[in-house]
């Protein structure tokens, strides 16, 4: 049975579901939401996912919500970009924590305010906040990137996956790669495996759709 994924191309939290999903080869396809007319502020979406968010996956009778969680069920399903321990899986675990709180939980928001939000709503304040609390998240994972490939382990895992869930985009949101050396490396390999796309090539929905 395929698995659908509830998800828009313009969220990089529904990013993480849809490149674990596709570096797998889990038979799944994307189900357009219509963010941005409201379809995750309907009632019938309330019912699929009660947080009105993507992504949602539905695996036959399964449903399940939150892009960590899926990312989880990815490893358990195909046996892939997991952990050979229980120690690197709670180091898996420790990164997507920190990805939710430090990296897209900060990024998201400023990537939506600086480009998706109407100019005259826009806090530069309140943005430069949030720039510079991301860039503080990049110095630190820049610098756990120092000497290594991938978060955690020999090679790439759901960790490395939900990192670098925004850092993809082509919206300007304060982040520049290019000065964080260790990101910039580790987004090329993450980019050069087998199957990797870009979020507006993998899911429905871009911002020149709505141009």
């Amino acid at each position: 049975m395929t698995i659908k994924l509830y998800c828009f191309g313009e969220s990089g939290n529904a990013y993480k579901a849809a490149l674990s999903l596709e570096l797998v080869g889990l038979d799944w396809e994307p189900v357009y939401v219509d963010f941005f007319h409201g379809a995750t502020r309907t009632p019938e979406y309330r019912k699929l996912n009660a947080m009105g968010e993507v992504p949602v996956m539905v695996d036959g009778d399964l449903t399940l919500t939150q892009s960590g969680v899926i990312q989880d069920y990815v490893v358990e399903k195909s046996g892939r970009l997991g952990w050979t321990s229980d120690a690197e899986r709670r180091e898996i675990l420790r990164w997507i924590l920190f990805d939710n709180h430090k990296n897209s939980g900060v990024a998201g928001p400023v990537r939506f305010n600086m480009n998706f939000l109407p100019e005259d709503k826009r806090n530069t304040d309140v943005n430069a906040y949030l720039v510079a609390r991301h860039n503080g998240a990049m110095k630190v994972l820049n610098s756990c990137l120092d000497g290594r490939d991938w978060l955690v382990g020999s090679g790439p895992t759901i960790a490395d996956i939900a990192n670098c869930g925004y850092l993809f985009y082509p919206e300007p949101f304060g982040f520049d790669r290019t000065a964080f050396p260790n990101i910039d490396a580790w987004l090329d390999r993450i980019a050069d495996l087998a199957g990797w796309k870009h979020p507006y090539d993998l899911m429905p929905g871009s911002p020149a759709d709505r141009a």
